[in-house]
Protein backbone atom coordinates (compact mmCIF):
# COMPACT_ATOMS: atom_id res chain seq x y z
CA UNK A 1 0.00 0.00 0.00
CA UNK A 2 2.96 2.29 0.52
CA UNK A 3 3.92 2.05 -3.17
CA UNK A 4 0.31 2.68 -4.20
CA UNK A 5 0.11 5.70 -1.93
CA UNK A 6 3.26 7.16 -3.48
CA UNK A 7 1.87 6.66 -7.01
CA UNK A 8 -1.41 8.34 -6.03
CA UNK A 9 0.39 11.27 -4.38
CA UNK A 10 2.29 12.06 -7.59
CA UNK A 11 -0.89 12.51 -9.63
CA UNK A 12 -2.58 14.41 -6.78
CA UNK A 13 0.47 16.67 -6.51
CA UNK A 14 0.01 17.73 -10.15
CA UNK A 15 -3.67 18.46 -9.53
CA UNK A 16 -2.96 20.34 -6.29
CA UNK A 17 -0.23 22.55 -7.79
CA UNK A 18 -2.54 23.44 -10.68
CA UNK A 19 -5.14 25.01 -8.38
CA UNK A 20 -5.55 28.76 -8.47
CA UNK A 21 -4.14 30.91 -5.63
CA UNK A 22 -5.99 33.75 -3.95
CA UNK A 23 -4.54 37.20 -3.20
CA UNK A 24 -2.78 35.92 -0.08
CA UNK A 25 -0.95 33.27 -2.12
CA UNK A 26 -3.01 30.35 -0.75
CA UNK A 27 -5.38 27.83 -2.32
CA UNK A 28 -8.97 28.55 -1.43
CA UNK A 29 -10.85 26.04 0.74
CA UNK A 30 -13.57 25.73 -1.83
CA UNK A 31 -11.09 24.37 -4.41
CA UNK A 32 -9.64 21.95 -1.84
CA UNK A 33 -13.15 20.78 -1.00
CA UNK A 34 -13.94 20.12 -4.67
CA UNK A 35 -10.60 18.30 -5.13
CA UNK A 36 -11.22 16.16 -2.06
CA UNK A 37 -14.76 15.28 -3.20
CA UNK A 38 -13.53 14.24 -6.65
CA UNK A 39 -10.69 12.16 -5.15
CA UNK A 40 -13.07 10.32 -2.88
CA UNK A 41 -15.33 9.64 -5.83
CA UNK A 42 -12.69 8.23 -8.25
CA UNK A 43 -10.88 6.29 -5.48
CA UNK A 44 -14.11 4.76 -4.16
CA UNK A 45 -13.45 6.14 -0.69
CA UNK A 46 -16.60 6.61 1.42
CA UNK A 47 -16.88 10.11 2.75
CA UNK A 48 -19.21 11.96 5.09
CA UNK A 49 -20.47 15.22 3.57
CA UNK A 50 -20.96 16.67 7.06
CA UNK A 51 -17.33 15.91 8.04
CA UNK A 52 -16.21 17.31 4.70
CA UNK A 53 -18.04 20.56 5.34
CA UNK A 54 -16.65 20.67 8.88
CA UNK A 55 -13.05 20.34 7.68
CA UNK A 56 -13.42 22.95 4.99
CA UNK A 57 -15.24 25.67 6.86
CA UNK A 58 -14.77 29.19 5.60
CA UNK A 59 -13.45 30.42 8.96
CA UNK A 60 -9.92 29.92 10.33
CA UNK A 61 -10.83 27.27 12.92
CA UNK A 62 -10.88 24.13 10.78
CA UNK A 63 -8.13 21.46 10.77
CA UNK A 64 -7.15 22.34 7.21
CA UNK A 65 -6.48 25.93 8.27
CA UNK A 66 -4.33 24.95 11.24
CA UNK A 67 -2.54 21.85 9.91
CA UNK A 68 -2.59 22.19 6.12
CA UNK A 69 -4.13 19.99 3.42
CA UNK A 70 -1.67 17.06 3.48
CA UNK A 71 -2.61 15.74 6.95
CA UNK A 72 -6.28 15.70 5.87
CA UNK A 73 -5.41 14.02 2.55
CA UNK A 74 -3.40 11.27 4.24
CA UNK A 75 -5.81 10.59 7.09
CA UNK A 76 -9.22 10.87 5.48
CA UNK A 77 -8.54 9.80 1.88
CA UNK A 78 -5.31 7.92 1.13
CA UNK A 79 -5.39 5.71 4.21
CA UNK A 80 -8.88 4.54 3.21
CA UNK A 81 -7.96 3.53 -0.35
CA UNK A 82 -8.44 -0.23 -0.89
CA UNK A 83 -7.25 -0.59 -4.48
CA UNK A 84 -10.72 -1.21 -5.95
CA UNK A 85 -10.67 1.80 -8.24
CA UNK A 86 -9.91 2.52 -11.89
CA UNK A 87 -6.32 3.82 -12.18
CA UNK A 88 -6.92 5.28 -15.61
CA UNK A 89 -10.00 7.16 -14.42
CA UNK A 90 -8.14 8.46 -11.35
CA UNK A 91 -5.21 9.69 -13.46
CA UNK A 92 -7.55 11.19 -16.03
CA UNK A 93 -9.31 13.24 -13.32
CA UNK A 94 -5.96 14.62 -12.07
CA UNK A 95 -4.84 15.16 -15.69
CA UNK A 96 -7.96 17.17 -16.40
CA UNK A 97 -7.20 19.52 -13.48
CA UNK A 98 -3.57 20.18 -14.45
CA UNK A 99 -3.26 19.67 -18.22
CA UNK A 100 -5.04 22.81 -19.37
CA UNK A 101 -2.81 25.01 -17.23
CA UNK A 102 0.54 23.32 -17.93
CA UNK A 103 0.35 21.63 -21.35
CA UNK A 104 2.39 23.40 -24.04
CA UNK A 105 0.50 25.51 -26.58
CA UNK A 106 2.97 24.67 -29.35
CA UNK A 107 1.80 22.01 -31.87
CA UNK A 108 2.91 18.47 -30.99
CA UNK A 109 3.22 15.30 -33.07
CA UNK A 110 1.13 13.40 -30.51
CA UNK A 111 -2.54 13.67 -29.52
CA UNK A 112 -3.92 14.80 -26.17
CA UNK A 113 -4.65 11.16 -25.33
CA UNK A 114 -1.03 10.23 -26.03
CA UNK A 115 0.12 13.23 -23.96
CA UNK A 116 -2.06 11.95 -21.10
CA UNK A 117 -0.43 8.52 -21.32
CA UNK A 118 3.08 10.06 -21.35
CA UNK A 119 2.08 12.08 -18.26
CA UNK A 120 0.96 8.88 -16.46
CA UNK A 121 4.19 7.13 -17.50
CA UNK A 122 6.13 10.13 -16.14
CA UNK A 123 4.42 9.74 -12.72
CA UNK A 124 5.41 6.07 -12.72
CA UNK A 125 9.08 6.67 -13.66
CA UNK A 126 9.70 9.94 -11.77
CA UNK A 127 11.72 10.17 -8.56
CA UNK A 128 10.02 10.05 -5.16
CA UNK A 129 10.80 13.68 -4.31
CA UNK A 130 9.13 16.97 -5.05
CA UNK A 131 8.95 18.83 -7.33
CA UNK A 132 8.69 15.73 -9.51
CA UNK A 133 11.34 15.13 -12.19
CA UNK A 134 12.40 12.22 -14.36
CA UNK A 135 16.16 11.62 -14.34
CA UNK A 136 18.19 11.08 -17.55
CA UNK A 137 18.52 7.31 -16.91
CA UNK A 138 14.71 6.87 -16.82
CA UNK A 139 14.34 9.13 -19.87
CA UNK A 140 16.77 6.84 -21.72
CA UNK A 141 14.80 3.78 -20.57
CA UNK A 142 11.49 5.26 -21.77
CA UNK A 143 12.86 6.40 -25.13
CA UNK A 144 14.43 2.99 -25.70
CA UNK A 145 11.07 1.31 -24.98
CA UNK A 146 9.28 3.67 -27.42
CA UNK A 147 11.95 3.18 -30.11
CA UNK A 148 11.71 -0.61 -29.72
CA UNK A 149 7.91 -0.46 -29.92
CA UNK A 150 8.18 1.62 -33.12
CA UNK A 151 10.59 -0.94 -34.62
CA UNK A 152 13.31 1.69 -35.09
CA UNK A 153 16.99 1.61 -34.14
CA UNK A 154 18.19 3.30 -30.96
CA UNK A 155 20.49 6.29 -31.52
CA UNK A 156 22.75 6.15 -28.45
CA UNK A 157 25.12 8.87 -29.65
CA UNK A 158 22.23 11.28 -30.23
CA UNK A 159 20.91 10.67 -26.70
CA UNK A 160 24.40 11.04 -25.17
CA UNK A 161 24.65 14.54 -26.66
CA UNK A 162 21.18 15.35 -25.36
CA UNK A 163 22.10 13.95 -21.91
CA UNK A 164 25.28 16.03 -21.72
CA UNK A 165 23.32 19.19 -22.59
CA UNK A 166 20.65 18.24 -20.01
CA UNK A 167 23.14 17.55 -17.18
CA UNK A 168 24.79 20.90 -17.60
CA UNK A 169 21.55 22.78 -16.88
CA UNK A 170 19.36 20.60 -14.60
CA UNK A 171 18.95 17.23 -12.90
CA UNK A 172 16.02 16.05 -15.06
CA UNK A 173 12.75 16.97 -16.83
CA UNK A 174 9.29 17.79 -15.55
CA UNK A 175 6.21 15.99 -16.89
CA UNK A 176 5.41 18.78 -19.34
CA UNK A 177 9.01 18.94 -20.60
CA UNK A 178 8.94 15.17 -21.18
CA UNK A 179 5.69 15.53 -23.16
CA UNK A 180 7.31 18.29 -25.25
CA UNK A 181 10.41 16.09 -25.82
CA UNK A 182 8.39 13.10 -27.09
CA UNK A 183 5.85 15.28 -28.93
CA UNK A 184 8.61 17.19 -30.74
CA UNK A 185 9.68 14.03 -32.60
CA UNK A 186 13.36 14.56 -31.76
CA UNK A 187 13.85 10.84 -31.14
CA UNK A 188 11.19 9.57 -33.58
CA UNK A 189 12.22 11.21 -36.83
CA UNK A 190 10.81 9.45 -39.90
CA UNK A 191 7.88 7.94 -37.93
CA UNK A 192 4.27 8.93 -38.57
CA UNK A 193 1.83 9.97 -35.83
CA UNK A 194 0.06 6.59 -35.84
CA UNK A 195 3.29 4.63 -35.27
CA UNK A 196 4.29 6.93 -32.42
CA UNK A 197 0.79 6.66 -30.90
CA UNK A 198 0.88 2.88 -31.08
CA UNK A 199 4.32 2.83 -29.41
CA UNK A 200 3.10 5.11 -26.59
CA UNK A 201 0.01 2.94 -26.14
CA UNK A 202 2.11 -0.26 -25.98
CA UNK A 203 4.52 1.19 -23.39
CA UNK A 204 1.52 2.58 -21.43
CA UNK A 205 -0.16 -0.84 -21.37
CA UNK A 206 3.04 -2.52 -20.24
CA UNK A 207 4.15 -0.04 -17.56
CA UNK A 208 0.80 1.20 -16.25
CA UNK A 209 -1.73 -1.55 -17.02
CA UNK A 210 0.76 -4.41 -16.53
CA UNK A 211 -0.05 -5.83 -20.00
CA UNK A 212 3.03 -7.54 -21.44
CA UNK A 213 1.47 -8.39 -24.89
CA UNK A 214 -1.94 -7.75 -26.61
CA UNK A 215 -4.00 -10.03 -29.33
CA UNK A 216 -3.94 -8.65 -32.81
CA UNK A 217 -7.35 -8.20 -34.54
CA UNK A 218 -8.74 -11.52 -35.72
CA UNK A 219 -7.95 -12.19 -39.33
CA UNK A 220 -8.95 -15.36 -41.26
CA UNK A 221 -6.17 -17.32 -42.83
CA UNK A 222 -3.54 -16.18 -40.34
CA UNK A 223 -0.95 -18.72 -39.31
CA UNK A 224 1.40 -18.86 -36.28
CA UNK A 225 -1.43 -19.84 -33.99
CA UNK A 226 -0.96 -20.99 -30.40
CA UNK A 227 -3.38 -22.14 -27.74
CA UNK A 228 -3.70 -21.12 -24.12
CA UNK A 229 -5.71 -23.51 -21.94
CA UNK A 230 -7.27 -22.35 -18.69
CA UNK A 231 -9.56 -24.12 -16.18
CA UNK A 232 -12.83 -22.84 -17.56
CA UNK A 233 -11.95 -22.04 -21.19
CA UNK A 234 -9.23 -21.99 -23.83
CA UNK A 235 -7.77 -19.18 -25.99
CA UNK A 236 -6.58 -19.57 -29.55
CA UNK A 237 -4.13 -16.83 -30.47
CA UNK A 238 -2.69 -15.93 -33.85
CA UNK A 239 0.62 -14.08 -34.26
CA UNK A 240 1.82 -12.14 -37.28
CA UNK A 241 4.98 -14.20 -37.60
CA UNK A 242 7.02 -16.81 -35.79
CA UNK A 243 9.04 -14.24 -33.99
CA UNK A 244 5.95 -12.53 -32.60
CA UNK A 245 4.55 -15.92 -31.73
CA UNK A 246 7.63 -16.78 -29.71
CA UNK A 247 7.51 -13.38 -28.03
CA UNK A 248 3.87 -13.97 -27.10
CA UNK A 249 4.60 -17.40 -25.67
CA UNK A 250 7.57 -16.04 -23.68
CA UNK A 251 5.50 -13.14 -22.36
CA UNK A 252 2.59 -15.38 -21.32
CA UNK A 253 4.97 -17.84 -19.63
CA UNK A 254 6.65 -14.98 -17.78
CA UNK A 255 3.24 -13.68 -16.62
CA UNK A 256 2.22 -17.13 -15.39
CA UNK A 257 5.46 -17.52 -13.48
CA UNK A 258 5.06 -14.08 -11.91
CA UNK A 259 1.50 -14.85 -10.87
CA UNK A 260 2.51 -18.16 -9.33
CA UNK A 261 5.41 -16.55 -7.42
CA UNK A 262 3.31 -13.58 -6.38
CA UNK A 263 5.98 -11.22 -7.84
CA UNK A 264 5.26 -7.79 -9.32
CA UNK A 265 5.29 -7.28 -13.08
CA UNK A 266 8.78 -7.31 -14.63
CA UNK A 267 8.68 -3.67 -15.66
CA UNK A 268 7.83 -2.64 -12.09
CA UNK A 269 10.55 -4.89 -10.71
CA UNK A 270 12.94 -3.47 -13.29
CA UNK A 271 11.83 0.04 -12.32
CA UNK A 272 12.46 -0.78 -8.65
CA UNK A 273 15.86 -2.20 -9.50
CA UNK A 274 16.71 0.91 -11.51
CA UNK A 275 15.68 3.07 -8.57
CA UNK A 276 17.72 0.95 -6.19
CA UNK A 277 20.63 1.15 -8.61
CA UNK A 278 20.25 4.92 -8.85
CA UNK A 279 20.04 5.17 -5.07
CA UNK A 280 23.14 3.02 -4.79
CA UNK A 281 24.90 5.11 -7.40
CA UNK A 282 23.68 8.25 -5.64
CA UNK A 283 25.03 6.93 -2.32
CA UNK A 284 28.30 6.02 -4.00
CA UNK A 285 28.36 9.42 -5.65
CA UNK A 286 27.68 11.11 -2.31
CA UNK A 287 30.41 8.99 -0.71
CA UNK A 288 32.68 9.88 -3.60
CA UNK A 289 31.79 13.54 -3.20
CA UNK A 290 32.45 13.25 0.54
CA UNK A 291 35.81 11.65 -0.19
CA UNK A 292 36.47 14.29 -2.82
CA UNK A 293 35.60 16.98 -0.29
CA UNK A 294 37.92 15.34 2.22
CA UNK A 295 40.60 15.12 -0.45
CA UNK A 296 39.85 18.70 -1.44
CA UNK A 297 40.04 19.74 2.22
CA UNK A 298 43.28 17.81 2.61
CA UNK A 299 44.49 19.31 -0.65
CA UNK A 300 43.53 22.78 0.54
CA UNK A 301 45.33 22.09 3.82
CA UNK A 302 48.33 20.88 1.84
CA UNK A 303 48.05 23.95 -0.36
CA UNK A 304 47.92 26.09 2.76
CA UNK A 305 50.92 24.23 4.15
CA UNK A 306 52.71 24.63 0.83
CA UNK A 307 51.72 28.28 0.77
CA UNK A 308 53.01 28.60 4.33
CA UNK A 309 56.25 26.83 3.34
CA UNK A 310 56.48 29.03 0.25
CA UNK A 311 55.99 32.14 2.34
CA UNK A 312 58.54 30.82 4.82
CA UNK A 313 60.94 30.16 1.95
CA UNK A 314 60.26 33.62 0.55
CA UNK A 315 60.75 35.08 4.03
CA UNK A 316 63.96 33.03 4.42
CA UNK A 317 65.10 34.18 0.98
CA UNK A 318 64.24 37.76 1.91
CA UNK A 319 66.11 37.36 5.19
CA UNK A 320 69.03 35.77 3.33
CA UNK A 321 69.01 38.61 0.83
CA UNK A 322 68.81 41.10 3.68
CA UNK A 323 71.63 39.31 5.50
CA UNK A 324 73.65 39.21 2.28
CA UNK A 325 72.96 42.91 1.84
CA UNK A 326 74.01 43.53 5.43
CA UNK A 327 77.09 41.34 4.93
CA UNK A 328 78.06 43.27 1.81
CA UNK A 329 77.38 46.52 3.63
CA UNK A 330 79.44 45.28 6.58
CA UNK A 331 82.20 44.24 4.19
CA UNK A 332 82.12 47.66 2.56
CA UNK A 333 82.14 49.27 6.00
CA UNK A 334 85.05 47.03 7.02
CA UNK A 335 86.88 47.95 3.84
CA UNK A 336 86.20 51.62 4.49
CA UNK A 337 87.23 51.16 8.09
CA UNK A 338 90.34 49.30 6.95
CA UNK A 339 91.14 52.10 4.53
CA UNK A 340 90.65 54.63 7.32
CA UNK A 341 92.73 52.52 9.70
CA UNK A 342 95.39 52.17 7.01
CA UNK A 343 95.43 55.90 6.43
CA UNK A 344 95.48 56.43 10.17
CA UNK A 345 98.33 53.92 10.46
CA UNK A 346 100.20 55.71 7.72
CA UNK A 347 99.65 59.01 9.51
CA UNK A 348 100.71 57.45 12.82
CA UNK A 349 103.78 55.92 11.20
CA UNK A 350 104.63 59.22 9.54
CA UNK A 351 104.09 61.01 12.80
CA UNK A 352 106.23 58.44 14.59
CA UNK A 353 108.93 58.84 11.97
CA UNK A 354 108.78 62.58 12.51
CA UNK A 355 108.89 62.01 16.26
CA UNK A 356 111.81 59.62 15.81
CA UNK A 357 113.61 62.22 13.72
CA UNK A 358 112.87 64.83 16.38
CA UNK A 359 113.98 62.42 19.09
CA UNK A 360 117.14 61.75 17.13
CA UNK A 361 117.84 65.47 17.02
CA UNK A 362 117.09 65.80 20.71
CA UNK A 363 119.26 62.75 21.35
CA UNK A 364 122.18 64.43 19.66
CA UNK A 365 121.64 67.47 21.88
CA UNK A 366 121.34 65.24 24.94
CA UNK A 367 124.53 63.40 23.98
CA UNK A 368 126.26 66.72 23.61
CA UNK A 369 125.06 67.74 27.06
CA UNK A 370 126.19 64.39 28.46
CA UNK A 371 129.63 64.91 27.01
CA UNK A 372 129.72 68.37 28.60
CA UNK A 373 128.60 66.91 31.94
CA UNK A 374 131.25 64.24 31.74
CA UNK A 375 133.87 66.90 31.08
CA UNK A 376 132.60 68.97 34.02
CA UNK A 377 132.65 65.89 36.22
CA UNK A 378 136.23 65.25 35.21
CA UNK A 379 137.10 68.83 36.07
CA UNK A 380 135.35 68.45 39.42
CA UNK A 381 137.43 65.38 40.15
CA UNK A 382 140.57 67.31 39.31
CA UNK A 383 139.42 70.12 41.58
CA UNK A 384 138.96 67.65 44.40
CA UNK A 385 142.45 66.34 43.85
CA UNK A 386 143.85 69.89 43.87
CA UNK A 387 141.93 70.58 47.08
CA UNK A 388 143.46 67.56 48.69
CA UNK A 389 146.89 68.70 47.66
CA UNK A 390 146.15 72.19 48.99
CA UNK A 391 145.22 70.73 52.36
CA UNK A 392 148.52 68.98 52.52
CA UNK A 393 150.31 72.20 51.61
CA UNK A 394 148.28 74.05 54.23
CA UNK A 395 149.35 71.58 56.90
CA UNK A 396 153.02 72.12 55.96
CA UNK A 397 152.60 75.87 56.04
CA UNK A 398 150.83 75.66 59.41
CA UNK A 399 153.79 73.74 60.84
CA UNK A 400 156.28 76.19 59.35
CA UNK A 401 154.37 79.27 60.42
CA UNK A 402 153.78 78.82 64.14
CA UNK A 403 152.89 82.41 64.59
CA UNK A 404 149.97 82.02 62.29
CA UNK A 405 148.73 78.99 64.24
CA UNK A 406 145.62 80.64 65.53
CA UNK A 407 144.85 82.10 62.16
CA UNK A 408 145.65 78.86 60.55
CA UNK A 409 143.49 77.10 63.14
CA UNK A 410 140.70 79.49 62.35
CA UNK A 411 141.41 79.06 58.72
CA UNK A 412 141.41 75.31 59.26
CA UNK A 413 138.08 75.57 60.98
CA UNK A 414 136.84 77.67 58.16
CA UNK A 415 138.46 75.29 55.78
CA UNK A 416 136.64 72.43 57.46
CA UNK A 417 133.51 74.46 57.27
CA UNK A 418 134.18 75.14 53.67
CA UNK A 419 134.98 71.51 53.21
CA UNK A 420 131.65 70.64 54.78
CA UNK A 421 129.94 73.06 52.47
CA UNK A 422 131.82 71.53 49.60
CA UNK A 423 130.63 68.11 50.71
CA UNK A 424 127.12 69.50 50.84
CA UNK A 425 127.69 70.89 47.38
CA UNK A 426 128.84 67.47 46.26
CA UNK A 427 125.80 65.92 47.93
CA UNK A 428 123.63 68.47 46.14
CA UNK A 429 125.26 67.35 42.92
CA UNK A 430 124.43 63.74 43.85
CA UNK A 431 120.80 64.80 44.55
CA UNK A 432 120.65 66.40 41.14
CA UNK A 433 121.98 63.17 39.69
CA UNK A 434 119.26 61.27 41.57
CA UNK A 435 116.63 63.70 40.27
CA UNK A 436 117.90 63.12 36.76
CA UNK A 437 117.67 59.39 37.37
CA UNK A 438 114.06 59.77 38.58
CA UNK A 439 113.19 61.84 35.52
CA UNK A 440 114.81 59.18 33.37
CA UNK A 441 112.69 56.53 35.04
CA UNK A 442 109.53 58.60 34.52
CA UNK A 443 110.39 59.07 30.86
CA UNK A 444 111.21 55.42 30.54
CA UNK A 445 107.81 54.53 32.05
CA UNK A 446 106.11 56.95 29.65
CA UNK A 447 108.02 55.34 26.80
CA UNK A 448 106.90 51.90 28.05
CA UNK A 449 103.24 53.06 28.05
CA UNK A 450 103.71 54.42 24.55
CA UNK A 451 105.21 51.10 23.50
CA UNK A 452 102.24 49.21 25.02
CA UNK A 453 99.81 51.50 23.20
CA UNK A 454 101.74 50.95 20.00
CA UNK A 455 101.65 47.17 20.54
CA UNK A 456 97.86 47.34 21.20
CA UNK A 457 97.40 49.34 17.98
CA UNK A 458 99.51 46.83 16.10
CA UNK A 459 97.40 43.94 17.57
CA UNK A 460 94.16 45.61 16.46
CA UNK A 461 95.66 46.22 13.06
CA UNK A 462 96.68 42.56 12.76
CA UNK A 463 93.17 41.37 13.77
CA UNK A 464 91.50 43.72 11.28
CA UNK A 465 93.86 42.85 8.40
CA UNK A 466 94.10 39.07 8.67
CA UNK A 467 92.56 38.69 5.16
CA UNK A 468 94.98 41.12 3.53
CA UNK A 469 98.33 39.36 3.67
CA UNK A 470 100.17 41.76 1.45
CA UNK A 471 99.17 44.79 3.51
CA UNK A 472 99.93 42.81 6.68
CA UNK A 473 103.45 42.11 5.47
CA UNK A 474 103.96 45.78 4.70
CA UNK A 475 102.60 46.78 8.11
CA UNK A 476 104.74 44.13 9.82
CA UNK A 477 107.75 45.56 8.01
CA UNK A 478 106.71 49.02 9.17
CA UNK A 479 106.17 47.67 12.70
CA UNK A 480 109.63 46.06 12.67
CA UNK A 481 111.14 49.32 11.49
CA UNK A 482 109.21 51.15 14.21
CA UNK A 483 110.42 48.66 16.81
CA UNK A 484 113.99 49.19 15.65
CA UNK A 485 113.55 52.91 16.10
CA UNK A 486 112.03 52.30 19.50
CA UNK A 487 115.09 50.30 20.55
CA UNK A 488 117.32 53.08 19.37
CA UNK A 489 115.22 55.68 21.12
CA UNK A 490 115.17 53.57 24.29
CA UNK A 491 118.91 53.18 24.10
CA UNK A 492 119.47 56.91 23.62
CA UNK A 493 116.88 57.80 26.21
CA UNK A 494 118.72 55.60 28.71
CA UNK A 495 121.94 57.44 28.03
CA UNK A 496 120.32 60.83 28.25
CA UNK A 497 118.76 60.16 31.61
CA UNK A 498 122.05 59.13 33.19
CA UNK A 499 123.31 62.73 33.63
CA UNK A 500 121.64 66.01 32.98
CA UNK A 501 123.51 69.30 32.67
CA UNK A 502 124.07 71.28 35.88
CA UNK A 503 124.27 75.01 36.52
CA UNK A 504 126.24 77.02 33.99
CA UNK A 505 127.26 79.78 36.45
CA UNK A 506 130.95 80.87 36.22
CA UNK A 507 133.29 79.01 38.58
CA UNK A 508 135.39 80.77 41.21
CA UNK A 509 139.06 79.93 41.72
CA UNK A 510 140.81 80.34 45.05
CA UNK A 511 144.05 79.08 46.48
CA UNK A 512 142.26 75.79 47.20
CA UNK A 513 141.38 75.36 43.54
CA UNK A 514 138.31 75.88 41.29
CA UNK A 515 134.81 75.75 42.79
CA UNK A 516 136.19 75.77 46.33
CA UNK A 517 133.94 78.68 47.41
CA UNK A 518 130.77 80.26 46.19
CA UNK A 519 130.35 84.02 45.88
CA UNK A 520 128.29 84.13 49.06
CA UNK A 521 130.92 82.20 50.98
CA UNK A 522 133.63 84.43 49.62
CA UNK A 523 131.71 87.55 50.65
CA UNK A 524 131.24 86.07 54.15
CA UNK A 525 134.97 85.33 54.45
CA UNK A 526 135.82 88.83 53.28
CA UNK A 527 133.53 90.28 55.93
CA UNK A 528 135.17 88.04 58.57
CA UNK A 529 138.68 88.97 57.53
CA UNK A 530 137.78 92.66 57.54
CA UNK A 531 136.31 92.29 61.03
CA UNK A 532 139.38 90.50 62.35
CA UNK A 533 141.61 93.08 60.73
CA UNK A 534 139.72 95.94 62.35
CA UNK A 535 139.87 94.24 65.74
CA UNK A 536 143.63 93.65 65.50
CA UNK A 537 144.25 97.26 64.59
Amino acid sequence: MVGLKEELLKSIWHAFTALDLDRSGKVSKSQLKVLSHNLCTVLNVPHDPVALEEHFRDDDEGPVSNQGYMPYLNKFILEKVQGNFDKVEFNRMCWTLCAKKNLSRSPLLISDEDAFKVWVIFNFLSEDKYPLIIVPEEIEYLLKKLTEAMGAGWQQEQFDHYKIALNTSREGLSAWELIDLIGSGQFSKGMDRQTVSMAINEVFNELILDVLKQALPDKDGKKCLFLIKCLDKSFEISASDKKKKQEWIQAIQTTVNLLRAGSPPPHKEARQKRKELRQKLLAEQEELERQMKELQTANENKQKELETVRKQLEAAAARAAEEEKKRLQTQVELQDRFSLELEREKMVRQKMEEQVAQKSSELEQYLQRVRELEEMYKQLQEALEDEKQARQDEETVRKLQARLLEEESAKRAELEKWHLQQQQTIQMTEAEKQELENQRMIKEQALQVAMQQLEQLELERKEALEQYEEVKKKLETAANNTKSWKDKVAHHEGLIRLIEPGSKNPHLITNWGPAAFTEAELEQRQKSWKGKKTTSE
